[in-house]
């Protein structure tokens, strides 16, 4: 895209969001908490660009197709009778080991993780059948932090994947000061669990005794993303739109949507202030990743892949 196109992309999302964030200021709160962003709703508002339509379009149907039922017979295989995941090396492998302490390492979190549900939510989740437990390399939006995926059946093709994903802490808590969470898997699920308009049933957290935190979600429950870099700019710039109407919503759910008015005001330097950031954070972006391809090509950071790991990767 060229400068001209990201600067109206970054224009379209913040003029989206102070606009709805100020319908939600007018809104009661159980207006709000009800309210929910759906496909009929992003239809409407970009009726005008077809290519927008068509995608949305393509995206639903995607995403009633991505559940643990479409997904079982992609990643697993029958191994003596039982269901297991394949290996797919380097993104998705087995544990080396087999052994006791692994088991009950694994029981206890599991154990955690089914305390941090709802009863009628842990009634569901006890109903199912741990089958088989891999690690998962994660994408560049959670990179370089633990990723656990596991199988479990409540019968023949009833299957249901949970993906455990590292919580480490926040990044504005060293300028914002502790958090008041103990554990960070807790603090990502709150987070969710306020912001979002409808949660993901399974969604929890636990620890690895005084190891590392982690939160429990679906690996797939009907999400899709979005493809950037096939948009037309027209594209791009409701996109954007759409990304600060979903941010509104859910700050307005949170209760800060006066408070961040205020703030922002009624001049246009917030929407200045915010081009300019993302023109440098581009330009960063671009430094870094140039900087990180010749790490690798000078032998400064290593590449090679372990296509098994100790379950101490788990503490």
């Amino acid at each position: 895209f060229s400068k001209k196109d990201s600067v109206k992309a970054v224009e379209a999302a913040v003029d989206s969001y102070t606009k709805r964030l100020s319908e939600y200021a007018d809104m009661k709160q159980m207006e709000i908490w009800g309210s929910t962003i759906t496909v009929d709703d992003l239809m409407e508002a970009f009726k005008d660009n077809k290519d927008m339509l068509r995608r949305i379009k393509k995206k639903k149907e995607q995403a009633q197709s991505r559940t643990s039922e479409a997904l079982f017979p992609k990643l697993t295989s029958v191994v003596d009778g039982h269901a297991r995941i394949v290996d797919n090396p380097p993104y998705i492998f087995h544990f080396k080991e087999n052994v006791p302490e692994f088991e009950k390492l694994v029981n206890r979190f599991r154990k955690n993780y089914s305390r941090t549900l709802r009863s009628d939510r842990k009634h569901l989740y006890e109903s199912y059948v741990p089958q088989d437990i891999v690690v998962k390399v994660v994408g560049i939006g959670s990179v370089g932090t633990r990723c656990i995926v596991e199988l479990l059946m409540a019968g023949e093709g009833d299957p249901l994947f949970l993906q455990a994903k590292e919580a480490r802490r926040s990044v504005l808590e060293p300028p914002g000061g502790k958090s008041v969470y103990k554990s960070q898997g807790q603090r990502v699920v709150d987070g969710q669990r306020l912001l979002q308009a409808t949660g993901d049933i399974f969604l929890g957290w636990a620890s690895i005794d005084k190891g590392h935190d982690y939160y429990v979600r679906q690996l797939r429950d009907m999400k899709v993303s979005a493809e950037p870099e096939t948009f037309f700019p027209e594209t791009l710039v409701d996109y954007a739109a759409m990304c600060g109407w979903v941010l509104a919503r859910a700050q307005a759910k949170a209760g800060n949507e006066h408070f961040i008015q205020g703030y922002i005001g009624s001049s246009d330097r917030f929407s200045e202030a915010i081009a300019e950031y993302a023109e440098a954070y581009a330009d960063q972006v671009e430094v870094d990743f140039a900087a990180f391809k010749k790490a690798i090509a000078t032998g400064r950071l290593h590449t090679d892949v372990d296509e098994t790991s100790e379950f101490s990767f788990l503490l």
